[in-house]
């Protein structure tokens, strides 16, 4: 079994899965049914075609940066002003850095690792103004789903990397579950087709791993000739 690794870097990431009407909300981390519309997108898939095959990959995310909530207050009017339309509230996660994991048979895996490469459809984490600003792709790798998720290093920016004072920072998992699972979530794609939009339930399985901090180094401070500590106020700011 084979495993497609992915990295989701964004300004704003939007993954909602019980949205409804004027109030457009996100989870924590990017869904099932987000990751299917992806990776469909790139394949050229309309949405009246099957996603049967995409459905059932086994899908995790790695959470590296989880971001802060970002509320967005929108206001619209008809084109001749003369009438409000409804207020809504779209909630986003900004700065926020993912891993995302797909395991399944190698050949299509492959067949989407060169979809990611020149997509057909644009690609988008969640909404369609919330485009990557890095490159997807991670690697293919011949591991299951939970161990290429541990052995990536840690993604998130070196800025987030010199908070965390620590050698070794502890991140969350959530992955597909097999067996007897943490929590279901309305999150299985069975069809995008717009006038028969279907989830199911998706269980899943929450777990963490203790990743490496290569910020976390300890460096001795510069001294001059005369035995004084040099002392660069700018440097915290690298």
């Amino acid at each position: 079994m084979s495993t497609l690794l992915l990295r989701f870097v964004a300004p704003l990431q939007a993954w909602g899965t019980s949205s409804r009407f004027t109030s457009r909300q996100t989870d924590r981390y990017p869904s099932k049914s987000g990751i299917v519309g992806l990776l469909a997108a790139a394949q050229g898939r309309r949405r009246v075609e099957s996603i049967e095959d995409l459905a059932a990959l086994k899908v995790g995310v790695r959470i590296d940066q989880p971001g802060s909530l970002l509320r967005d207050f929108q206001t619209a009017r008809s084109a001749d002003s003369r009438t409000s339309m409804p207020l809504s509230g779209r909630f986003y996660l900004q700065d926020a850095v993912f891993v995302a994991a797909v395991e399944g048979e190698k050949t299509l895996l492959q067949a989407l690792y060169s979809a990611l490469q020149s997509p057909i459809f644009p690609v988008y984490f969640g909404r369609k103004s919330c485009v990557p600003a890095a490159p997807l792709l991670i690697d293919l790798v011949d591991q299951p789903l939970l161990e290429g998720l541990k052995a990536v290093p840690w993604q998130a920016s070196k800025r987030y990397q010199r908070t965390r004072k620590r050698p070794q920072e502890r991140l969350e998992i959530v992955i597909d579950a097999i067996g007897d699972p943490d929590e279901f979530t309305p999150d299985f794609p069975v069809s995008f087709d717009s006038t028969q939009r279907q989830y199911a339930l998706r269980p899943v399985h929450f777990s963490e791993v203790l990743i490496d901090n290569p910020m976390n180094k300890v460096v001795a401070a510069p001294v001059s000739r005369l035995g004084v500590v040099d002392h660069d106020p700018m440097g915290g700011l690298e």
